[in-house]
C-alpha cells in the first residue's frame, strides 16, 4: 500500500504590526530647593510592506519651589513610504504647547524625502528634507510662514539590551533664515526585561527668537521607565 507524501507543518511567527510603547519619568527633592519634575510618553510604529506609521505623544510639567518652570505636551505623526531600497517619501505633522515658552501652540506639517545614509541590522543613519507650513501663537502672537525641514536619526544598537539614539531637526523660517528652530535630542535605552526598559535621555529645544524675556534654550535631562505595551 502506497505511503501518502508527509506535509510539514511551518509555523511562523510575523512580527506584530504594530509596536507600542508608554514611558514615565518623575523626579522630586526637598531641602534647600523643592522641585518636582514629571514626563511621560506614548509611542507608536505600524509596520507595513514597504512603509510604516511613526506616532508620538509626550508631556512633561515641572515646579521649582512652587513656581511652574515646565509645562510642554507634543504630539507627532509620520508616515514613511521606500520607494527605493534606502530613499523614501514622507508626510509628517506636529502639534507642540509650551505655556513656559509662552507657545499657546504651533503646528507644523509638510512632505519631504528621506534617505538611509547607513542600514544595517544593529545600526542605521537617515535623513531628512522637505517644505514645511508652521502656524503659531507665541507671545499672544498669532504667526504662520513657510519653512524648510532639515532632519536626522542615528540608531545603534550594541547588544540585545541597549540602544543609543540621536535626532537633530533645524527648521529656518524661508524668508528670514535668522528666525529658526533647533531640536535635539539624545539617548539611551537599557533593557531591564523583556517588557521593561531605562531610558535615559537630553533633550534640547533652541528658539532664535523666543517671547520677550525669555531664554533661547530650554535643556532637560530625563530619566523615565519604559513599558511595551
Amino acid at each position: 500500500m502506497a505511503q501518502e507524501p508527509a506535509t510539514s507543518v511551518v509555523e511562523t511567527n510575523p512580527p506584530p504590526k504594530w509596536e507600542a510603547s508608554a514611558s514615565l519619568g518623575f523626579s522630586l527633592t526637598s531641602g534647600n530647593s523643592d522641585t518636582l519634575l514629571l514626563t511621560g510618553g506614548l509611542v507608536g510604529n505600524r509596520k507595513f510592506d514597504d512603509a510604516n506609521l511613526e506616532l508620538g505623544l509626550n508631556g512633561a510639567y515641572g515646579e521649582n519651589d512652587g513656581d511652574r518652570n515646565v509645562q510642554t505636551l507634543r504630539g507627532s505623526g509620520q508616515y514613511n513610504d521606500l520607494f527605493t531600497e534606502r530613499a523614501y517619501w514622507y508626510g509628517r505633522a506636529e502639534g507642540l504647547h509650551d505655556g513656559i515658552a509662552e507657545i499657546e501652540y504651533r503646528f507644523t506639517i509638510g512632505p519631504g524625502i528621506g534617505y538611509y545614509f547607513l542600514k544595517k541590522e544593529k545600526t542605521f543613519l537617515r535623513g531628512e528634507s522637505g517644505p514645511a507650513f508652521v502656524c503659531e501663537r507665541k507671545g499672544n502672537v498669532n504667526s504662520d510662514y513657510f519653512t524648510i525641514r532639515f532632519a536626522e536619526r542615528f540608531e545603534h544598537q550594541f547588544n540585545e539590551r541597549v540602544k543609543l539614539y540621536q535626532t537633530l531637526e533645524f527648521l529656518p523660517q524661508i524668508d528670514e533664515w535668522n528666525d529658526y528652530l533647533v531640536n535635539f535630542e539624545l539617548g539611551i535605552e537599557s533593557a531591564l526585561s523583556e517588557k521593561t526598559s531605562l531610558n535615559v535621555f537630553l533633550l534640547d529645544n533652541y528658539v532664535s527668537q523666543p517671547a520677550p524675556g525669555l531664554e533661547h534654550n530650554d535643556i532637560k535631562l530625563v530619566t523615565a521607565l519604559k513599558y511595551k505595551l
